[in-house]
């Protein structure tokens, strides 16, 4: 059975991943990509797919009403993943206004089309961050139902975004699920993100800027297992809950720097301490049982750790993407 499927800020990082994803997992369904092609969206991350007689890319801003409008009524979709959204914490910092526009008034500009055009089901991507952190010496995960305690305006746009979503469902009945994922890393991730950034520093013999003593402890996913969460999630996630993706690879920031520095053979001198973010959270681990239950399972391959090959190449201009290709697994940092 073929779907309509909206994906929203398609163009960026994770969301490129996942319709590339979609089209060779579901080749009937029809893909529309909505994204307004800021600093983070790259309309080369989508060469793979943008040929493709069941993809469609439009240019825009979910924030847009009339456009969102216009294509749901072309379109008449079944589902909508929403995966636009401004997600660095330091420009959140500096800039918070333009986060709240995004992550909140967009999403509910989507969510007012979805219950306009017929309930469609609507997913919406959100982030382990709301449930703010947990001390570095805690072996506790964060589960669906810890208390949200957001740290930075980034975070509290999407769980602000999260609770106007679970509104939704309770007030007008619309099918809606969230995700919140841990720390991806993939093909396509901008630069700004920690694993790009290492790489592009090293690679050019740059001092790689490391915030406090670089204690701080991420949990981190391929972007794959991430695209293969959403898919399950969508196609059997409960209309009203919530599912926590994570495949538990807890590194402390320092630790990553150091193995990928060793992996490209680069010296630790590179290494530059700086002043600690404000506000800066200590320590994300979820627990993912909820999603396991629902048949989630992601890649447990014997980890290699010392074969990693990097194939890199970099776009000048607004968007800059960076290929990882590890010549035994693209896991190979963990």
């Amino acid at each position: 059975m073929s779907r309509n499927v909206l994906v929203t800020g398609g163009a960026g990082f994770i969301g490129s991943n996942f319709l590339e994803y979609m089209i060779n997992k579901h080749p009937n369904d029809l893909l529309v990509c909505l994204d307004d092609l800021t600093y983070a969206g790259n309309l080369n991350n989508l060469d793979p797919i943008i040929n493709n007689s069941n993809f469609v890319f439009v240019k825009g801003n979910i924030c847009n009403k009339e456009l969102v409008n216009s294509l749901f009524n072309k379109y008449r979709f079944d589902i909508v993943i929403n995966l636009a959204a401004e997600t660095h914490v330091d420009r959140s910092i500096n800039n918070p206004d333009i986060f709240y526009e995004s992550n909140i008034i967009g999403t509910t500009v989507l969510l007012n089309a979805c219950l306009k055009f017929g309930k469609v089901k609507f997913h919406q991507v959100s982030t382990d961050e709301v449930y703010g952190d947990l001390p570095l010496d805690s072996k506790y995960r964060f589960t669906e139902e810890s208390i949200l305690r957001p740290s930075s305006p980034y975070s509290s746009s999407k769980a602000s975004a999260d609770l106007i979503t679970l509104s939704y469902f309770r007030t007008y009945g619309l099918p809606v699920t969230i995700s919140r994922c841990s720390n991806n890393f993939g093909p396509n991730q901008h630069l700004e993100k920690l694993i790009p950034l290492v790489i592009s520093k090293a690679l050019n013999d740059e001092k790689i800027p490391v915030y406090g003593k670089g204690l701080n402890i991420r949990d981190w996913i391929y972007v794959d297992d991430h695209s293969s969460a959403l898919d399950l999630i969508i196609d059997k996630g409960q209309a009203g809950q919530i599912y926590n993706v994570s495949t538990h690879n807890e590194k402390m920031n320092l630790e990553i720097i150091k193995q990928i520095l060793k992996m490209i053979d680069k010296p630790e001198s590179l290494i530059n301490f700086v002043s600690d973010r404000p506000g800066h959270d200590r320590r994300y681990a979820l627990d993912s049982t909820k999603l396991e239950k629902l048949g989630w399972t992601y890649n447990k391959e014997p980890l290699c750790q010392n074969t990693l090959s990097l194939d890199t190449f970099f776009e000048v201009g607004r968007g800059h993407r960076l290929l990882l290709s590890p010549s035994c697994t693209r896991r190979a940092l963990f």
